[in-house]
């Protein structure tokens, strides 16, 4: 029998239950193939900061409704949660984010929690209207994507994480919604996590909805893809001799499945514009099934 596999996920959408819980459930489903998946959601826009203190004394400190009195009371607080996947299941519990610490005492955290991935979602929050709370999760997605922890930055994800890494993040005067091309650099080309493409004309077709960009490469990271409107689309971190490391950031919504989209647009979370420029097929699912096999091959 495989080891459960253990992850750690940014869930910063959770005012968007669709696009949160259920995108959740997109980029957790490949794991879940091999066998079950303990998923550990942190919500640092909610939490109070005295469950940040907890944390680091405690290492997986799990929060309950009074550890989080900024709540979005339209969706329901639940502690934890269990998911049949592919005949395997996935539990999803709620836990702290450490406040307040160093780079170094967030790396003996993390390792103390003994996690296969660290991942972090698109959220409503912008990286250019900076809130308290991105000062600890910036400085988590720096630790676990240069310790050679697997790492994926998703939208808001792609940006704290290259923002972490010393880039300028910039705000457009309107949103980017749709299904765009990426173009691959020739990194991009050889790189495992577009192994599967196959829609798009010129590369990846991907989703996209966002209004910051990255507007520098940040340090020690090599460029991977581009797309019209948005240059640095996806990056890879680098160790200090030039080597790959397992960590990304992308700027498109691999999670986006389009069951998902309709079911948000039903809910009124999108509008029918968004909607309906979400409805050409896009390679996500293959880069999900991508970064999971790299979790799988680290794994111990």
């Amino acid at each position: 029998m495989s080891r459960t596999t253990r992850v750690l996920l940014l869930d910063l959408l959770v005012e968007r239950s669709e696009f949160g819980h259920g995108g959740n459930q997109e980029v957790i489903q490949p794991l879940a193939r091999r066998g079950d998946v303990d998923v550990f959601l942190l919500t640092p826009h909610m939490q109070s900061k005295e469950a940040g203190v907890r944390a680091f004394e405690e290492g997986l400190f799990f929060i309950g409704e009074k550890d989080v009195p900024h709540w979005d009371d339209g969706y329901a607080f639940w502690k934890s949660c269990e998911v049949q996947m592919e005949g395997n299941i996935a539990r999803f519990y709620r836990v702290a984010l450490p406040f307040g610490k160093e780079d170094s005492e967030m790396a003996k955290w993390l390792e103390s929690i003994e996690v296969d991935s660290v991942i972090c979602s698109g959220s409503r929050r912008n990286v250019t209207m900076w809130e308290d709370w991105m000062d600890s999760a910036s400085s988590l997605m720096r630790v676990s994507s240069t310790s050679g922890t697997p790492t994926l930055g998703i939208c808001f994800g792609h940006q704290l994480l290259c923002k972490s890494l010393g880039s300028e993040v910039i705000r457009a005067e309107s949103m980017s919604s749709g299904i765009w091309d990426m173009k691959l650099s020739q990194e991009g080309e050889e790189d495992v996590l577009f192994e599967s493409r196959g829609v798009g004309e010129i590369g990846p077709a991907v989703v996209y909805s966002h209004q910051d960009h990255v507007a520098t490469m940040p340090e020690n990271c090599i460029l991977l893809g581009s797309a019209s409107h948005n240059d640095i689309t996806a990056i890879r971190v680098l160790d200090a001799k030039g080597g790959r490391l397992p960590a990304w950031g992308l700027q498109f919504h691999p999670e986006a499945a389009k069951h998902r989209i309709e079911r948000a647009y039903e809910w009124g979370h999108i509008s029918e514009a968004e909607m309906i420029s979400f409805q050409r097929d896009h390679d996500g699912a293959g880069v999900l099934e991508a970064f999971a096999n790299v979790v799988l091959r680290h794994m111990p």
